[in-house]
């Protein structure tokens, strides 16, 4: 069983991870928690929906994924990248209202995305239209019941995470970025041609959203507020690494995630602890509940994050 909750803490982290990322991106440059984040996601997800319809009859599968569903996959990356850069330029660009005001107006924008896909789709939820898969055969003596479909969101999330590394660390881009995160003054002074870096932020930070929205939707279904429902958990990712810390958000989202999935160790609690009743026990209604408080007693004994001093990327 602890294998097997290990297992899928892996894959769900993976899309946490991604969401975390994106968000943290945003937070360092832009200065301001964007609250449409999750609905992001959400935009990735339906517009990768739509894709697959029409793609999805394109020839060969890799992990028990039609190659339509990569296509698909970088159609909803490059949507929520589009939605987030137009919203930047048309909303929150022309706004001279401070990081709270910034917040605040991204709220309204999440309801604008959501309202928008709830009239093109209904309320109702939805699925890719993939085949669901057993379990793999080969894992299954050691309890784990994962399936290729899960394989292939870690594995993708493993390249995206590992590709946006080499950016940071590697290229002219990702050096300007952390500049600009560090301190976008002395970056402006500098020579560094801040709009365009910041434009690449959202395209990146939106792209991963857009990443993890679909691969939300492969992973259990598609709704509405799919990513609404995940941005507190998101947040939490967020804090716990270290605000505006891209390193830290990936820590934060792998934690956060494996405590959402290792909840269910929990539900027996009650047997083993002198003092408390039998049948108590912590169950996965309230995994989130337990990661928030997790979260909540690591800021008391390190208030700026696990990663450390939660400056730049």
């Amino acid at each position: 069983m602890v294998l097997d909750l290990l297992a899928n803490g892996l894959v769900y982290s993976s899309i946490i991870v991604l969401g975390s990322i994106g968000l943290s991106l945003v937070y360092s440059i832009a200065d301001f928690a964007n609250f449409a984040h999750g609905d992001t996601m959400t935009v990735g997800a339906y517009s990768a929906l739509v894709t697959f319809g029409a793609v999805g009859g394109l020839g060969g599968a890799i992990l028990g994924l039609p190659f339509g569903f990569f296509v698909a996959l970088v159609v909803g990356i490059a949507m929520a990248a589009v939605v987030a850069v137009v919203t930047e330029k048309v909303v929150y660009e022309g706004l001279d209202v401070g990081s709270i005001g910034l917040l605040i107006t991204s709220i309204g924008i999440a309801f604008v995305y959501r309202a928008v896909i709830q009239m093109g789709f209904s309320s109702d939820f939805t699925r890719y239209d993939i085949q669901a898969l057993r379990p793999i055969e080969a894992l299954l003596p050691y309890g784990v019941r994962v399936t290729e479909h899960d394989v292939a969101i870690f594995v993708s999330a493993v390249v995206l995470v590992t590709g946006l590394h080499v950016l940071l660390q590697y290229t002219d881009l990702g050096r300007k970025m952390r500049a600009m995160a560090d301190n976008p003054d002395l970056a402006r002074v500098s020579g560094i041609r801040t709009d365009r870096v910041k434009l690449w932020t959202w395209v990146i930070g939106a792209g991963l959203a857009g990443a993890g929205g679909v691969f939300l939707g492969l992973y259990g279904r598609l709704g509405p507020r799919m990513g609404f429902d995940l941005l507190l958990v998101i947040f939490a990712a967020v804090i716990l690494g270290g605000i505006g810390s891209v390193y830290g958000a990936m820590l934060g989202g792998v934690l956060i995630g494996m405590v959402n999935q290792l909840t269910p160790l929990l539900s027996g609690v009650g047997a083993l602890v002198p003092m408390v009743p039998d049948g108590w026990g912590i169950g996965l209604e309230y995994a989130n509940a337990l990661a928030f408080l997790i979260m909540v007693v690591v800021l008391l004994f390190r208030p700026t994050g696990i990663a450390g001093d939660g400056e730049g990327t």
